[in-house]
């Protein structure tokens, strides 16, 4: 039998050195074996399926998220690059938010390696104890459910405002990251709060008030497991969106969804974190795509339309001039009055 060295394997296949001699040590490649402290590797093995991320259907997002892509994902996937799932192979999401097009790509691509991050430490609390320790967070949410159901509108308000205390008293005392009781109550609030909403004030206190469902769904078991098997080997950190350019390559799909910018002043609410989003902060982050394009990355970026507001704004039209912008209707969700919800447009911006 003909055999080949390691790195030979390695440019064959496209995957590291030292992948090889971990599925070498883990007996994934029929016939290899040691010669010394090298492996070899038959001439004519194939190479062994990625077991390390596997697709996971019928995933969704655990939580309700302005701004949310689940209606876009259609335009979305439409300018995912070529060789997705294969030459590229690697997902980077820095603002993760509700997470929609993380959860869409897990559920129909294999990827090498995926990093997620957002600034929202509650945020970022949550994904990681659902990944770690799910089955904790549901039996809280089971818990929650079975009282909060059954209580009147009165008695409701009562306990959404109990637990909203509670989780504001975590967040004051530094204890609502690396805590379970954190990501159960910031499920069982954004489940029972108006409209989805995770909107905190100038002392990074949530203050959104309780919502008017029926019945909604505290704890759905089913998703939150399966999500839970889906990040088990994703990488998630609190963090600025800049700190994932160490995990971004020319093998990478980048997609960026930063606080949007308000098409009006009545629409700039202080929603995900204590800090703003300015045009400046825009501007770093076509500088930042600026950056990733030169490493050969793939982007895909969404904002709001200022043309919305006054054709004559041209503020990402000249922003990602050397990108190309696509512009598609989405609908608005964000206000208090039913009657100014309604079809806009957004855009999407890609580097290829």
């Amino acid at each position: 039998m003909d055999y080949i060295s390691v790195r030979e394997a390695a440019k064959a296949w496209g995957i590291s050195a030292r992948r090889i001699s971990n599925l070498c040590s883990a007996n994934r490649i029929p016939d290899a074996k040691m010669l010394g402290n090298m492996w070899l590797i038959p001439k004519d093995a194939q190479k062994p399926e990625d077991a390390r991320y596997k697709s996971f259907d019928g995933l969704h997002p655990i939580v309700k998220w302005v701004g949310g892509k689940g209606q876009l994902l259609e335009e979305i996937a439409k300018k995912y690059p070529a060789g997705l799932g294969t030459t590229v192979k690697n997902y980077v999401e820095p603002f993760v938010g509700g997470g929609a097009v993380l959860f869409e790509l897990l559920g129909k691509y294999k990827f090498d390696n995926v990093y997620i991050s957002d600034i929202n430490a509650e945020l970022i609390n949550l994904y990681c104890m659902v990944r770690d320790r799910a089955g904790e967070i549901i039996n809280i949410l089971k818990g929650y459910e079975k009282e909060f159901l059954p209580l009147e509108d009165e008695d409701r308000k009562l306990y959404y405002y109990a637990r909203r205390d509670e989780f504001n008293r975590l967040i004051g005392t530094g204890s609502s990251t690396n805590s379970v009781p954190g990501a159960a109550l910031f499920v069982f609030l954004n489940r029972t709060c108006f409209n989805g909403l995770y909107r905190v004030n100038s002392k990074g206190f949530y203050n959104v008030p309780m919502g008017a469902y029926k019945n909604p769904k505290i704890c759905d078991e089913e998703n939150l497991s399966a999500v839970s098997k889906a990040l088990q080997n994703v990488t998630i950190v609190c963090a600025d969106y800049r700190k994932s350019i160490e995990y971004i390559d020319e093998n990478t799909l980048v997609y960026l969804d930063p606080p949007y910018r308000p098409l009006n002043t009545t629409s700039a609410f202080t929603s995900y974190t204590e800090n703003g989003f300015s045009d400046q902060n825009q501007v770093e982050l076509a500088e930042f795509v600026q950056a990733l394009t030169k490493r050969k990355a793939n982007v895909i970026l969404s904002n709001s339309d200022p043309k919305n507001a006054d054709e004559n704004d041209n503020f990402f039209d000249e922003l990602y001039s050397r990108q190309n912008i696509f512009r598609v209707a989405a609908s608005r969700m964000v206000n208090s009055k039913a009657q100014s919800r309604g079809k806009i447009s957004e855009i999407l911006v890609c580097n290829y």
